[in-house]
């Protein structure tokens, strides 16, 4: 956890490690990079203060805690590195849903 205390999230963004997916199909097929789709779903490892809203963040406006595992869009949110990871920053509204 040491590496995200160097970056914490401005507003209502949310840093998110991706979840990998399996690299082999049920029936034992290698799947390489070049055929995996990027994930959508991934673990909540920073959030923001919240909604800016007329230049004040609005109080209780972050829904997404740090831990969950969340759902987000397909093609939201910024890569950056973390360490030897690509890791994301998102918005809250790009998070679709939350996984018990």
């Amino acid at each position: 956890m040491a590496k995200t205390a160097q970056i914490k999230p401005l507003f209502d963004y949310i840093l998110v490690k991706p979840i990998k997916q399996e690299e082999v199909t049920a029936s034992g097929i290698v799947l390489p990079d070049s055929v995996k789709e990027k994930p959508q779903m991934g673990e909540v490892m920073a959030v923001g203060d919240g909604v800016l809203d007329d230049g004040k963040i609005v109080a209780n406006s972050m829904h997404i805690k740090v831990g969950q595992k969340v759902v987000y869009k397909k093609w939201g949110g910024n890569e950056i590195k973390v360490g030897d990871e690509e890791w994301l920053l998102i918005k809250q509204e790009d998070v679709m849903a939350v996984v018990s």
